[in-house]
């Protein structure tokens, strides 16, 4: 069974930055999936970034260029790093993991089994 628990919210002023981290425990079957989500109060949960096992990544427009997502195999662990953050950056951010799916798109990886319990991140003007 696949657990993931996320670390590394907090409150930043606009132009900081933070790196959010996915520790996953369980075993990963390729190929696979794995990326982060947000949700702002009021508003429909987003697609943010995603990585395959083989490295390959997807970005939402909105944080192209300001993040990156990163994965340590050996530590089992999805990072993200946050640069230049807006106030509009300001939500629960989540990661999930699709196992077993030779696709790694946020739809796919919106539909997985396997998700966090939220970190949140908070950006002031």
């Amino acid at each position: 069974q696949v657990q993931l628990v996320e670390s590394g919210g907090g409150s930043v002023q606009a132009g900081g930055s933070l790196r959010l981290s996915c520790a996953a425990s369980g075993y990963f079957y390729s190929p696979y999936c794995v990326g982060w989500f947000r949700q702002a109060p009021g508003k429909e949960r987003e697609g943010v970034a995603a990585i395959n096992g083989g490295g390959g990544t997807i970005y939402a427009d909105s944080v192209k260029g300001r993040f990156t997502i990163s994965q340590d195999n050996a530590k089992n662990t999805l990072y993200l790093q946050m640069n230049s953050l807006k106030p509009e950056d300001t939500a629960m951010y989540y990661c999930a993991a699709v196992l077993r799916t030779p696709v790694c798109t946020f739809r796919i990886l919106g539909l997985g089994n396997y998700w966090g319990q939220g970190t949140q991140v908070t950006v002031s003007s």
